[in-house]
């Protein structure tokens, strides 16, 4: 699903498990897991600037995506313009309590490690992330799901369809039930999940990315969308002191660095699917093509094109790390969890000497469980106001 939700086993696709969104450390350049970088100040109140800093990077700006969705969450949080509550025979308490057991079940069973981070939360805040969970995961097995085959456009259009009949109050099941009672409770706007639906549809008309400005675009819809949907749930802390448009942009980026992760965590099962997600120019800047990626042969050209991919997916986690601690305190957990472990994908790569296309990055289980207590530790740290700056 998405690679904003996190961290566990059992991707069930390109979009990562990835509720979250955001981050660690900086760090400089002493290794191969340390980048190089420079390191720009931030005013008190805002990043630098992003449109400078993306557009230093080549990166397409998506703030004005953002912006819209910032202004329509606000004014729900802000007035009484909430969604439709469903009819009370829907929402018996006992029904309602089923469906949140399962979707609590759904995220217990394939992400184990963000479902752990979740436990600090408030019950309200972690029923609404798992509802949110199951119905990206949903959305994302239509197309790399068992019945994917069986995909179609009126399929999409009918999964929007009943979408918008969550946004309205009037849910198709039990699952549905609980993710119309967290859009009632929370100031959730339809838009990111419509948007994660276009993702989708780009996935059953598209294999091919010119550039990394379209692989972006593909990125944000499937993965930057699931921390748009997951900042109102979770909260921003009291004492934080960036904008709200900050720590939304911080929700995206690490969406963004989840999806590219699992972009190159799987590119040998894409590639027997006959998908190449790696930008077709940087494939040709190394020397390389779609042949060489279904050959899964490891060259020195594929290596330093994996050291250039690693480097982007680094850039976007540190460019997000700063919205972790933004959060409510009782949120940061298992967002933190989420932008640990998938540094770690990062690193087992490395120590594959970069055959991502023979071998599976994998984390154990052991190292997981390691992660956790450190994650805690940084999500008890104070916000703070310092942005890393990296080239990528």
């Amino acid at each position: 699903m998405n690679a904003a939700f996190g961290s566990a086993a059992n991707p069930y696709s390109k979009t990562s498990n990835s509720v979250s969104v955001f981050l660690l450390r900086k760090y400089r350049k002493t290794s191969a897991r340390a980048e190089v970088g420079i390191f720009v100040p931030r005013k008190r109140r805002d990043f630098v600037s992003q449109t400078q800093l993306l557009s230093f990077h080549g990166i397409p700006c998506t703030d004005p995506l953002v912006h819209e969705i910032v202004q329509r969450q606000s004014h729900k949080t802000n007035s009484s313009d909430a969604c439709p509550k469903p009819s009370s025979s829907s929402f018996h308490p006992m029904f309602l309590e089923e469906a949140y057991e399962r979707c609590k079940d759904i995220c217990a069973e394939y992400a184990k490690t963000f479902y752990l981070g979740t436990q600090l939360m408030t019950e309200e805040r972690k029923k609404a992330i798992w509802a949110i969970y199951v119905w990206c995961r949903r959305t994302d097995e239509l197309v790399d799901g068992p019945n994917a085959v069986h995909l179609s456009s009126a399929v999409l259009d009918r999964w929007e369809e009943r979408l918008d009949d969550i946004f309205n109050g009037r849910p198709y099941d039990m699952l549905d039930a609980a993710l119309a009672h967290t859009v009632h409770k929370f100031p959730l706007d339809i838009k990111p999940f419509k948007d994660m639906i276009e993702g989708m549809r780009m996935d059953t008309r598209k294999n091919r990315y010119a550039n990394f400005q379209e692989l972006y675009l593909y990125c944000y819809y499937v993965a930057g969308t699931v921390g748009l949907m997951s900042v109102p749930v979770m909260g921003i802390a009291p004492e934080s002191s960036l904008s709200t448009q900050t720590i939304y942009n911080a929700a995206l980026y690490l969406g963004i660095g989840n999806q590219l992760t699992n972009i190159l965590r799987d590119v040998g099962e894409d590639a027997s699917r006959g998908r190449v997600y790696l930008p077709q120019d940087e494939l040709a800047k190394f020397g390389l093509c779609d042949e060489d990626v279904f050959s899964r042969k490891v060259t020195e050209g594929w290596r330093e094109l994996m050291k250039e991919q690693i480097r982007r997916a680094r850039f976007f986690f540190d460019l997000a790390e700063e919205g972790a601690n933004q959060l409510h305190k009782a949120s940061r957990w298992p967002v933190w969890s989420s932008l640990m472990l998938y540094r770690m994908i990062l690193d087992s790569i490395e120590d594959n000497d970069y055959d991502n296309l023979t071998k599976r990055a994998y984390v154990g289980r052991t190292k997981k469980l390691m992660a956790l207590p450190a994650a805690y530790a940084k999500a008890l740290s104070s916000p703070r106001a310092t942005l890393p700056c990296q080239s990528c």
